[in-house]
């Protein structure tokens, strides 16, 4: 009878440390998933005052515009906290958009060497954007289904492992947005 009992003791053990550590590997994979994106969130963070400046040389009196980007932007990037970071780049989002969309007005800005060069640079780093996010949902789905799904969900609580949020486009993203460079 007491081996029975060490047994399932054994089997229970086994099990709250097979969850906890995939648990754990798993959030390890949130936070790197995150990191990445973070990388090229910052690159577009960086990109922004370069395309600002070649585009206020032509455009002096769309300053309001320009502003509100370098308001945003002029926030210190390395002391926002994750989700200070995936507002703030939402609100450069509509920025960015309002930015290329009145270049669409100034044929000599797009023909600007700086502008294509910085536009093209924008892209690529959307792109890299892009691509993380699906990353970072895609591992942030696997957590949350290992911290919500019975039984592991009971593990999750007893040791404070909680559900993390996945990226979600802001309503502005989700309009078809004619962008032409």
């Amino acid at each position: 009878m007491n081996l029975i009992i060490i047994g399932i003791i054994i089997v229970i053990v086994l099990f709250l440390l097979i969850t906890y550590n995939g648990i754990v590997n798993l959030q390890n994979k949130v936070k790197e998933a995150f990191a990445t994106m973070d990388v090229y969130l910052k690159k577009r963070w960086d990109l922004i005052p370069n395309l600002v400046e070649t585009v206020k040389g032509y455009a002096k009196h769309e300053s309001e515009t320009l502003e509100s980007v370098i308001k945003m932007r002029n926030t210190s990037y390395d002391s926002m906290t994750n989700i200070e970071k995936l507002n703030t780049n939402e609100e450069l989002n509509k920025g960015l958009s309002k930015l290329i969309a009145f270049t669409e007005n100034y044929p000599e800005i797009k023909a600007d060497k700086n502008f294509i060069k910085l536009s093209e640079e924008l892209v690529t780093v959307e792109d890299e954007i892009a691509n993380s996010r699906k990353y970072y949902n895609a591992v942030v789905r696997m957590f949350n289904n290992k911290v919500e799904i019975f039984p592991n969900n009971i593990i999750a609580k007893l040791f404070g492992f909680k559900s993390e949020k996945m990226f979600e486009a802001n309503a502005s993203e989700r309009e078809n947005i004619k962008v032409e460079l």
